[in-house]
């Protein structure tokens, strides 16, 4: 018979088998080396392991490639696993593996500082199967997404490395791009170009317009000539060269409109918005900006200058190369900021609930606690557990339970003040910080957030009733006796969450 639970493990195996991920164990243990390797490559991880802390680096030297995750046990009788960790960290090559810690003790301290110094998560042993593969996925899971989105960046960084070399090479030919900068932004560039290449060539019309081959109208990017023109719609039959410049992507010169093919028809004057201009030559260059903008810079002379000449074209055919690399950097720089700013996102935040993460926590506690002491004031933390969430895993399924956690996370936010912050500790466990709040006050807020859960009806699957949750909440103080570090205050919440829990759950303890 076929049950819920053989779905569920071949739905995980066929994702995580597609994922091919390679995973390093190190534990003195073999038996527990043995226990994770049999549960993670019946999944299709590929599981390396290693005897004990003293072979670590030396298999990282040696592989060809950094492992997708490490699991690392803390206590180890021929290494420390907490130096390991610190030392894997510090290392460029793998301080992006994900890290889960293992352990046989709870050791509190050693768990929060492990966290801090930049482990992904901890588990207990001795460890249930489906825990140890779901914290798994999704470590990989945020490492994937991690790895993808550095890697994005450094693409855009190397391009724009190759646009900053390419615009270089080009700043000895011509002096007009001293006004593009790295803080310009892509849509200014036209802008600039039309001003510096018509005061350069003393032409009477520059203009950008925005195109491409087959189309019958273009916009105007910029037009120097007239600055109200921008962002005007133009029809190209107005504009002979431009159409061929965009048909042929070739330079188009006209030295002379009363004589060239082009104006056969007879029209010997042209303007952006059909006013009579007595142009006398003009010089089409057609650009395409990669994944971007395609379109024609037009350059005009009146009656009264000399003609344009085949000079002119590989001046200005020069200038608006470096042009179209000014572009493309410029659109470089915004996007490596954007990527940055997702990075950021996405080192500081829990993938799930898109709360802060146990990094950020931690960072976050440690500034608070710092100006505590400044001005004599006080914060307090918050340690959250939902009450039984393991049945509603094992009964309603995962994704049930991530709705859940998403739930109460949208609890914590909208009960908070603009001061406070929130975050999600790990598994079902949530972090509430509470700036200039004694311990009344965060006995308080501890027990309006318990009644609020309590309350709540949480989505089930799909036809079915609701869930009813409750908390357990832990609430420590600082200042207070015998707590002189981040270390010491989480390890007071933790002692008030066990009493809770000891005591029945679903209550506040101090």
């Amino acid at each position: 018979m076929t049950t819920a639970l053989d779905a569920w493990s071949r739905d995980v195996a066929s994702e995580t088998r597609a994922a091919g991920a390679r995973i390093l164990v190190v534990d003195d243990d073999a038996a527990v080396r043995q226990s994770v390797a049999w549960v993670l490559e019946e999944y299709g991880y590929e599981v390396v392991a290693v005897p004990g802390g003293g072979g670590l680096l030396e298999q990282l030297d040696g592989d060809g490639r950094p492992p997708d995750l490490l699991l690392l046990d803390i206590l180890m009788p021929d290494a420390d696993g907490v130096q390991l960790l610190e030392r894997v960290k510090s290392d460029e090559r793998w301080r992006d593996v994900p890290v889960l810690m293992l352990s046989s003790v709870p050791p509190e301290e050693a768990t929060v500082r492990t966290l801090g110094l930049g482990a992904a998560d901890f588990i207990r042993k001795p460890f249930r199967g489906r825990e140890l593969v779901a914290r798994v996925q999704a470590q990989l899971r945020a490492g994937a997404m991690l790895r993808a989105t550095r890697e994005s960046l450094l693409r855009a960084e190397e391009e724009l490395r190759r646009a900053r070399d390419d615009a270089e090479s080009r700043r000895r030919l011509v002096d007009i791009l001293h006004e593009v900068t790295s803080d310009i932004a892509a849509h200014e560039v036209y802008h600039v170009l039309a001003r510096r290449v018509a005061r350069a060539l003393a032409v009477s019309h520059c203009s950008v317009i925005l195109a491409r081959p087959g189309d019958t109208r273009g916009v105007v990017a910029s037009a120097f000539e007239s600055p109200k023109h921008q962002n005007a719609s133009v029809e190209l039959d107005d504009f002979p060269e431009v159409r061929r410049a965009l048909e042929t992507g070739e330079p188009v010169l006209v030295e002379d409109v009363a004589t060239h093919a082009l104006y056969a028809d007879g029209r010997q004057a042209l303007g952006l918005d059909r006013t009579e201009v007595p142009v006398r030559s003009s010089i089409a260059l057609p650009f395409a900006i990669e994944g971007g903008q395609a379109g024609v810079f037009l350059l005009r002379r009146t009656r009264e200058q000399p003609p344009l000449g085949r000079e002119d074209v590989a001046f200005a055919e020069a200038v608006i190369s470096a042009a179209v690399s000014a572009v493309q950097r410029a659109q470089v720089i915004e996007t490596t900021r954007a990527d940055n700013a997702r990075l950021a996102q996405l080192a500081t935040t829990d993938p799930l609930t898109a709360l802060l993460n146990r990094r950020a926590l931690t960072e976050r506690l440690t500034r608070e606690m710092e100006r505590a002491l400044r001005n004599d004031s006080s914060v307090a933390l918050l340690l959250i557990d939902l009450d039984h969430f393991k049945r509603v895993n094992d009964t309603h399924g995962h994704l049930v339970g991530d709705a859940v956690l998403r739930d109460v996370a949208e609890l914590l936010i909208s009960g908070v003040r603009g001061s406070d912050f929130v975050g999600r500790f790990g598994g079902e466990e949530f972090l509430v910080v509470l700036p200039d709040t004694d311990d009344d006050g965060a006995a308080a807020f501890a027990e309006r957030i318990r009644e609020r859960v309590e309350a709540h009806s949480f989505a089930g699957r799909d036809g079915a009733p609701p869930l009813h949750m409750t908390a357990s909440i832990g609430v420590a103080t600082f200042p207070a006796a015998l707590i002189e570090s981040v270390e010491d205050l989480f390890a007071r919440a933790d002692a008030a969450l066990y009493r809770a829990k000891a005591e029945g759950r679903n209550r506040v303890r101090a």
